[in-house]
């Protein structure tokens, strides 16, 4: 699905972060490839970043760890030789750049120049941000972005901020720590930085992400934002466009399984919203919003598909409270003395055979 985006028409509404996919000209070439609407490079910094031996590790499920720091290429290296390889070879090419003044002044115009089509600024600390922006702003006339962090003490007074100083979107949001795994054979940290921590990103953020993206489209209703932090599925994407998202930007699920799921996940949202008749994202932008707050209606039913049920056991085993059951001929019973509406036993069911809706039977 062709979109459009800060004025630029991209091939799809895949955007990679970030992230060593994107490493130099060769990766963000080959994300393109595969399919992505642009890709945002490795953020460029004055000084190439040393990282630590064991840097990144699998913490999870499509869940990762790493103690990276930014791009270990050298700032001359992207501006005379990287990005312009990426955009010649027709990769629409955001730039992130971080994480002072004293670094983003030095290459924003060339990086303009050689053809990027935004900025995106990056920074661990909320005060160094406004600085960046401000500066950059008057210097390019590309629109540029700012990659909020979900760390901040503030994240929606500061996205406001933002906003007020010129940002032209905004990216929600960059990985969430300090966070820690332990090898349980040595004692030590897998991680190899100093104090054995590091950043967390992939599966295990996303619902953290839903929510701050959909708190930002409640306060920010006009500002573009790039969904980035836990997508690992194309149904991960659709729900960050519903929390308000205008794009849908993946980065671990691109280290893990390379490119290619770029391309299975384009094809995935393209039959979805076929199906679904939805032509534009925008028509499917912020639909949670519509629901919220949620009417805290304590009637329901709960509905049963026999034909659906393999009778694994699954709803019986995770509940807690011993409300569950099956009749001797097979059908769900539920003990509503005993059930206490969490709805946990309709999310394990694997198979589509329970249904809960407040009110009726579905």
């Amino acid at each position: 699905m062709r979109t459009t985006f800060l004025g630029h028409e991209l091939q799809s509404p895949v955007i990679v972060g970030s992230s060593p996919a994107s490493f130099g000209a060769d990766a963000m070439i080959r994300c393109h490839e595969a399919g992505a609407g642009a890709v945002v490079c490795k953020t460029i910094n004055r000084r190439a970043a040393e990282n630590p031996d064991l840097h990144m590790v699998l913490a999870g499920k499509e869940t990762l760890i790493n103690c990276e720091k930014w791009t270990d290429f050298p700032m001359e290296r992207w501006l005379s030789a990287e990005m312009p390889q990426a955009v010649a070879a027709g990769v629409t090419c955001i730039a992130s750049v971080g994480h002072s003044v004293e670094d983003s002044r030095l290459c924003v115009e060339r990086l303009e120049d050689i053809g990027v089509v935004a900025i995106e600024l990056v920074s661990y600390a909320d005060d160094t941000v406004l600085p960046m922006l401000e500066d950059t702003k008057r210097r390019v006339d590309i629109p540029v972005i700012v990659k909020l962090s979900p760390n901040s003490a503030d994240l929606m007074g500061h996205a406001r901020r933002c906003v007020d100083a010129g940002a032209d979107a905004l990216t929600a949001c960059d990985s969430i720590g300090p966070a820690m795994r332990i090898d349980i054979e040595t004692g030590k940290p897998l991680m190899g930085g100093a104090d054995g921590c590091g950043w967390l990103t992939g599966a295990a953020i996303f619902p953290f992400t839903v929510a701050r993206i959909a708190a930002l489209r409640q306060v920010l209703p006009d500002v573009p934002i790039i969904g980035l932090g836990g997508i690992t599925s194309w149904q991960d994407g659709i729900e960050f466009v519903m929390a308000g998202a205008d794009m849908m930007g993946v980065a671990s699920a691109a280290i893990i399984h390379g490119p290619v799921f770029i391309a299975r996940m384009n094809a995935r949202v393209d039959a979805w919203c076929a199906e679904h008749g939805v032509r534009e994202l925008e028509e499917m932008r912020g639909r949670v919003l519509e629901h919220l707050p949620v009417e805290q209606d304590r009637g329901y039913e709960m509905g049963f598909d026999y034909a659906a049920c393999r009778h694994c056991n699954q709803c019986v085993t995770a509940c807690a409270y011993r409300a569950r059951s099956f009749d001797e001929v097979g059908y769900a019973v539920v003990d509503k003395a005993l059930c206490r509406r969490c709805g946990l036993c309709v999310s394990v069911c694997g198979f589509g055979a329970l249904a809960v809706e407040r009110g009726a039977v579905r």
